[in-house]
């Protein structure tokens, strides 16, 4: 079942003349994270391996989705506390189950130990002299998919209703997210070099402060304008844009034309260089075009919509992020391309089946992305003849 071989033997002997090259230059990084996380490394066996500690980190962002959608499947929870506040015996719209206060601890407390697990498994692998492609691969390729899980979870502070934003603008919120992360992986693709984003660090404390207030002062607290009309929702959302337009990406544009200049990168053709956006463009404008010409999403399970746009997204950065490790010519169009530009365009055809399309091909795209990634994860244990979660003890 998992034996399918999506690497090449190029994609493989690729691999043996990987060697990383990353520059994090993050003042919060560098002055207070890494001492931390050096600190911290210390604590943990030798015989735990660096993809044991990525693995679990990873799975606790995917906790703190799945708890937050136990609670508050559909958004309303924050709008339905508001409400009960002044009517207890009147829940909103059904829904007499709000988040309790106390959970926000434990979610700010998964995301700062996934943040810090996430920190050190690079350092454990040096550590233990395990370090080589794929746990690079490994890392990435599950930072690829938790992108989408942390914005999904701060969603809920503010709720779809009251002093919050609409879901069709959390799409395009999220969709900025994940865009500024394929970027980072683009501009290694063409330079040869991965240039750490700041926004990562600040994002990963913001988002855990923000749990941790919550948990003090409620969802209430963020039912309030901060000048005008605008809420604090609005001004989270105007955040998350120019930290997107006017850093990370002036920055990636940056770092690519000088890497042409000086003739330390990759020194790609226009049209090579832009290759991989092609696939990223596409499902970013299927999705688009769907949702728009839909007369339910994503209003009616924003959840399943997050889920869909993320894996996707995930798929198609993995692919890239082994393309760029390898060495290889990136793939124009990802395959999982084709079955969301089917079933949108069946859901336009058939609005009575949308919905079950939408979970049809929500079940299929999650389900092949992980044959994917458990594929290649185990061919490149057979090859580099390793295991992925055990450290082989060493021969002197």
């Amino acid at each position: 079942m998992f034996n399918y071989k999506y690497l090449t033997r190029e994609h493989l002997e690729g691999f043996d003349n990987y060697k990383y090259m990353a520059k994090d230059t993050s003042p919060l990084s560098v002055y207070v994270m890494h001492p931390f996380w050096n600190k911290v490394v210390e604590l943990v066996p030798r015989w735990v391996a660096p993809n044991v500690l990525t693995f679990v980190g990873f799975l606790l962002t995917v906790f703190d989705f799945v708890l937050l959608s136990y609670y508050d499947y559909d958004y309303t929870a924050a709008s339905a506390s508001v409400h009960n506040l002044t009517s207890p015996d009147q829940p909103l719209n059904g829904h007499p189950e709000v988040i309790p206060q106390k959970l926000w601890y434990l979610l700010a407390a998964f995301l700062f130990l996934a943040y810090t697990l996430d920190g050190i498994d690079g350092k454990q692998a040096r550590r233990t002299q395990t370090s080589g492609p794929l746990g690079e691969l490994f890392d990435h390729g599950l930072d690829s998919y938790s992108v989408f899980f942390i914005p999904a979870c701060l969603y809920s502070i503010f709720g779809r209703w009251d002093f919050s934003i609409p879901p069709i603008r959390m799409y395009y919120v999220m969709w900025n997210l994940l865009l500024n992360f394929y970027l980072s992986h683009w501009e290694k693709y063409n330079t040869g070099v991965l240039f750490l984003p700041w926004g990562y660090d600040f994002s990963m404390w913001a988002s855990t402060i923000l749990f941790v207030w919550t948990g003090v002062h409620g969802t209430g607290y963020y039912k309030r304008y901060i000048f005008g009309n605008y809420t604090l929702a609005n001004g989270f959302e105007w955040l998350i844009y120019g930290t997107g337009i006017f850093t990370n990406l002036p920055v990636a544009l940056y770092n690519t034309y000088r890497s042409y200049t000086l003739r330390t990168g990759k020194m790609r053709s226009f049209s090579e260089a832009l290759r991989p956006l092609w696939s990223i463009l596409a499902i970013f404008t299927v999705t688009t075009l769907w949702i728009h010409k839909s007369s339910v999403l994503p209003d009616y399970d924003l959840r399943a919509v997050f889920l869909l746009i993320g894996t996707l997204f995930s798929n198609v950065a993995c692919r890239l992020i082994v393309s760029q490790m390898s060495g290889q010519r990136c793939e124009v169009v990802c395959g999982l391309v084709w079955p969301l530009c089917a079933c949108a365009t069946l859901a336009v055809l058939l609005p009575s089946y949308e919905i079950e399309l939408l979970y049809a091909l929500t079940t299929f795209t999650v389900a092949a992305h992980l044959h994917y990634g458990a594929c290649v994860v185990r061919q490149m244990c057979d090859h580099f003849r390793i295991r992925c979660f055990h450290i082989k003890q060493r021969t002197d």
